[in-house]
């Protein structure tokens, strides 16, 4: 399977796990140029096909748009691969569970053993840092530098009132970081609900982190996710190529 059935696999999963919603997106580092990128052009990451993959450079700029619109905020893509050579893919996503996390004072901290890499550090990024009186999306190169500088050497930031970005040394990495950041939020505020009054909460601590960050690369879950969506994606294929699937009606192989 190429990396671009992956992206799209990759776009449909988190989408379908409601960690991005229509603005969204997930990128991943070309194979074959380390100074290039992809992403899906500027649509809703549920309806992601492999049509829609562009190539980027680290400037951000399309290789060939072929007229299409792209995101606003690709620059969070390029700015951070530029300084991140050992990433290899980005999701970046307005997770509701999450976005609590990055305008209060609550710490995220890992409470669940999937989600141990959130002990390696998530700082948050307000963007009235670099520029006062924004929209608060990553629009320039000089946002996504600003972005990609607070993110420094960790899996994962959080963006104050928008959301996260979410990096990986692999695309399932990613992915599955992504996933589990949003899973861990939910579970942390519940924590906080059910420790009244005490407050008290048994976080993981640092030995614990390491010991599953050491090994914590998704894979039974991203081959679960690549399965269920590798069968849903060729049937939208027979079905927009105007076949029965799994057989066209009017041939009998396979009865």
């Amino acid at each position: 399977m190429s990396i671009i059935e992956d992206l799209v696999i990759a776009s449909r999963t988190l989408a379908e796990h409601g960690v991005i919603d229509s603005y969204g997106h997930a990128s991943v580092r070309s194979e074959t140029d380390a100074e290039r990128y992809l992403m899906p052009r500027a649509i809703a990451p549920e309806l992601v096909t492999e049509d829609d993959i562009l190539e980027f450079d680290l400037d951000s700029k399309p290789i060939d748009g072929r007229g299409r619109a792209v995101y606003n905020e690709r620059f969070i893509h390029g700015e951070i691969y530029k300084l991140r050579p050992d990433v290899k893919a980005i999701v970046h996503n307005h997770s509701p569970a999450v976005v609590p996390f990055s305008c209060t004072e609550a710490e995220l901290r890992p409470i669940f053993h999937m989600s141990a890499f959130i002990g390696l550090g998530v700082p948050t990024w307000d963007i009235r840092d670099a520029q006062e009186g924004t929209d608060l999306l990553v629009r320039t190169p000089l946002l996504g530098e600003s972005l990609a500088r607070t993110l420094g050497r960790f899996p994962a930031a959080l963006m104050r009132g928008h959301g996260s970005v979410v990096v990986g040394e692999s695309l399932q990495i990613a992915v599955g970081r992504t996933i589990y950041l949003e899973q861990n939020a939910r579970m942390q505020f519940q924590a906080v609900l059910l420790s009244a009054p005490s407050g008290r909460i048994v976080f993981m601590d640092d030995k614990e982190v390491a010991a599953n960050v050491a090994w914590q690369e998704y894979g039974r879950a991203w081959n679960l996710w690549k399965t269920r969506w590798t069968a849903r994606l060729n049937a939208e294929k027979a079905a927009a190529q105007g076949a029965k699937w799994p057989y066209d009606s009017a041939s009998n192989e396979g009865q």
